[in-house]
């Protein structure tokens, strides 16, 4: 990997921990162990600041180093995460993202105009950091390290008398680089118990000529007081674990303590005798011992194994050696797993999709050859290409395919900061967001499921004094929810404030003229008056988006992902607005129909059956198995010439919680579908939400089921133009 490649990996990387970051800050109140997110706060803004340390990037780990200082002081309890810290680390949050959208920009030094506010934001970190003392390193009595005396590993399972535990730590030589200061985990250490005695051990010290001021060459035997446990104590140098020899020997070790601590090695592959060693279960010498006695055995003699031998010298008790042949499986395992996944740019992915779209075209193109010739072995030819380009479509689409729960988790800031600002307490839920769509359809429906959260926020929730008078809690509740159904993602916005005032909103419909006063409206029909254009019932204007302002907006964005959207509210209770948008944008599975000489495709996840017509002409319904089946004629609706066929079928679409039938002339059957989109000048055309290529060459269009379902209810057939 070249320079260029490794830098805008760590671009990618950075926006994804600087995203974990936010989460945790904004989830850290809710979090069952508090510690655990404040570790998990530090160990981002660590690996951010040691990552663009390689890139000589100074603006970023200086800024970054002030940040991480402030949460080293919170994570040893010296200072206190509060309200205003978390906003203030939202805010470097915010600030590190602009530089390293600045990097990705082609700028590697600090940009001047953003420059004072990081000094700002870095002030008020020092402000925070000098309100909590720093706790003092104890004084401790000092271990002489004898030469020649095993410090770890010289005692047998079972045999250490100590009423302490002993830990062995060796610090790697990059840790200073890296931002880390030893003593500062000596520090924290002494939080969790008592140094009883500490040796420095300076065995690695080079000759004073050869030593690098930035290089550490310090290790520590330290006896330690403490009725932590040993999860705990390993817990004090979990950010320095991979660049430093730890060990941990428990007071009065047993057998099921040293099993342990082999199934808390860190993850690096290793053999069985190293295990055993690394974790002091025998000593270097007996594991040489045990090498020298397998390598020893006589050639016509069964294979010993290591294990059996260091067991049968009564080295190692059995279960120590299982755990740790069960540790190097798992370490194994863990490697196979990681060389699974790789990174691929999006615009690769685009690109197959494209290639997959026209091999669809060709395909369909040479089995219509094949059907016209009437040659058997090409039809079985073409029969079997068919079915792998079907299994290439799904695989391809696959990789497309991403979890909505990232887009979620962006609202979560934009509660928060939003609440803040109207001065209102509001919470957000999360559910569903393991729900699978295309990528293309998440980067796009962003800005609309925006526009519908903070809207809800304003004019949906009601401030606390008014909830508390209507018997609710004082806390409102956004809502997020996403599943499938009928080939669709379904995404739900609600929040549990005041609802939509249904009589308001008719009289200003009548006002405006959108609306006839002689006509009756369903509540679903008068709720959906919000997304015409222009429309609100709003009494004041503020800088969000109120429910009505822009709501056409968001209503034309989802539209134009062949999506719909629907509101459901009640007075006092609430308001629910349902999208509802294709899984994919590219490729679909579709179903051929013709009127007269055009062909039409239908979405075949919209489809429930096809039945025979049996109507009299000119009738809007038929009766279907004792249900009325409201019916959509696509002759009159598209005003097609020509006579009806004299055997015509219909086409029973169901979408959401609505069912109608489609009048065909001919069901021409099944057809994997490569959606194209329309030219802008066809983009007021209404019930077509694109276009294909047949394998003729020709092209049939796309039918929009849900604008085909609002033309039924005795409405007659729509304009197809505005």
């Amino acid at each position: 990997m070249n320079l260029d490649e490794a830098l805008q990996t760590f671009i990618a990387e950075s926006r994804e921990l600087l995203e974990e970051m936010e989460n945790a800050l904004l989830n850290v109140d809710l979090a069952g162990d508090q510690s655990e997110a404040i570790n998990a706060i530090f160990r981002a803004a660590h690996t951010i600041k040691g990552s663009a340390g390689l890139f000589s990037l100074d603006h970023i780990v200086a800024f970054t180093h002030v940040v991480e200082s402030l949460l080293d002081k919170v994570r040893d309890g010296s200072v206190t995460l509060n309200d205003e810290m978390v906003v203030l680390l939202l805010s470097c949050c915010d600030y590190l993202t602009g530089m390293v959208n600045g990097l990705a920009a082609g700028r590697h030094e600090q940009d001047p105009d953003t420059a004072p506010e990081g000094e700002m934001l870095q002030q008020q970190l020092r402000r925070h950091m000098d309100g909590g003392a720093a706790p003092a390193i104890p004084a401790v009595p000092t271990l002489h390290a004898e030469p020649g005396v095993t410090r770890i590993g010289a005692e047998r399972p079972g045999q250490m008398r100590s009423d302490y535990w002993h830990i062995s730590l060796r610090f790697g030589r990059v840790v200073l680089q890296n931002g880390m200061d030893p003593i500062a985990f000596l520090r924290y250490l002494g939080k969790l118990g008592r140094i009883v005695g500490i040796a420095t051990v300076p065995d690695a010290l080079p000759p004073a000529e050869d030593m690098d001021a930035e290089l550490c060459y310090l290790g520590f035997e330290i006896a330690f007081d403490s009725t932590a446990d040993r999860e705990a104590i390993a817990g004090v140098f979990e950010f320095v674990q991979d660049d430093c020899e730890i060990r941990i020997i428990p007071p009065h070790s047993k057998v099921s303590e040293y099993v342990n601590l082999i199934r808390a090695l860190p993850e690096q592959a290793a053999r069985l005798g190293e295990i055993l060693v690394r974790c002091g279960s025998v000593t270097q010498q007996e594991l040489d011992g045990a090498l020298q006695q397998q390598s020893g055995q006589h050639e016509d003699a069964p294979a010993q194994q290591l294990g059996s031998i260091l067991v049968g010298a009564g080295n190692v008790p059995p279960v120590v050696v299982e755990a740790a042949l069960a540790k190097q499986k798992q370490v194994s395992e863990q490697k196979a797993q990681e060389s699974r996944s790789i990174r691929v740019d999006s615009d690769k992915l685009d690109r197959l999709i494209d290639l997959v779209g026209e091999l669809i075209i060709a395909g369909a193109r040479a089995n219509m050859i094949g059907q016209h010739i009437q040659n058997s072995e090409l039809l079985e030819c073409t029969s079997t290409l068919s079915g792998l380009v079907e299994d290439v479509r799904d695989a391809a689409l696959e990789l497309r395919m991403v979890k909505i729960g990232a887009t979620f988790n962006r609202f979560q800031r934009v509660v928060h900061d939003v609440a803040r600002e109207l001065g209102k307490d509001i919470g957000l839920v999360v559910d569903g967001e393991d729900a699978e769509l295309d990528k293309t359809v998440v980067e796009k429906i962003g800005d609309p499921l925006m526009h519908l959260v903070r809207n809800a926020m304003d004019h949906g929730i009601e401030p606390a004094e008014l909830r508390l008078a209507a018997g609710k809690p004082a806390r409102g509740m956004i809502k997020l929810n996403a599943f499938h159904e009928s080939g669709s993602i379904v995404i739900e916005v609600s929040d549990d404030g005041g609802g939509l005032r249904k009589e308001k909103i008719l009289a200003k419909a009548i006002e405006r003229g959108l609306v006839d006063p002689e006509r009756k409206l369903s509540d679903s029909e008068i709720y959906n008056l919000i997304f015409e254009a222009g429309f609100s019932t709003a009494e004041k204007i503020t800088n969000l988006s109120g429910r009505g302002v822009g709501m056409d907006v968001v209503k034309r964005n989802i539209q134009a992902l062949r999506g719909s959207v629907d509101v459901a509210s009640r007075e006092g209770q609430g308001t629910t607005v349902t999208v509802r948008l294709p899984l994919t944008l590219a490729i679909i599975d579709g179903f051929l129909v013709q009127v007269g000489a055009s062909v039409f495709v239908i979405p075949l996840d919209m489809i429930e059956e096809c039945i025979e017509y049996a109507t009299e002409p000119g009738q809007d319904y038929t009766n279907l198995r004792g249900q009325v089946l409201p019916l959509v004629r696509l002759r009159a609706l598209f005003r097609i010439a020509g006579a009806a066929t004299r055997r015509e079928s219909i086409v029973v679409l169901k979408f959401g919680n609505q069912r109608a039938g489609l009048v065909v002339d001919t069901l021409l059957g099944e057809f994997q579908t490569v959606i194209k989109p329309l030219s802008p000048m066809f983009s007021e055309v209404k019930c077509i939400s694109g276009s294909t290529i047949l394998g003729s060459g020709e092209v049939a269009l796309i039918l929009d089921v849900a604008a085909l379902m609002h033309t039924v209810g005795g409405k007659g057939a729509v304009a197809l133009a505005a």
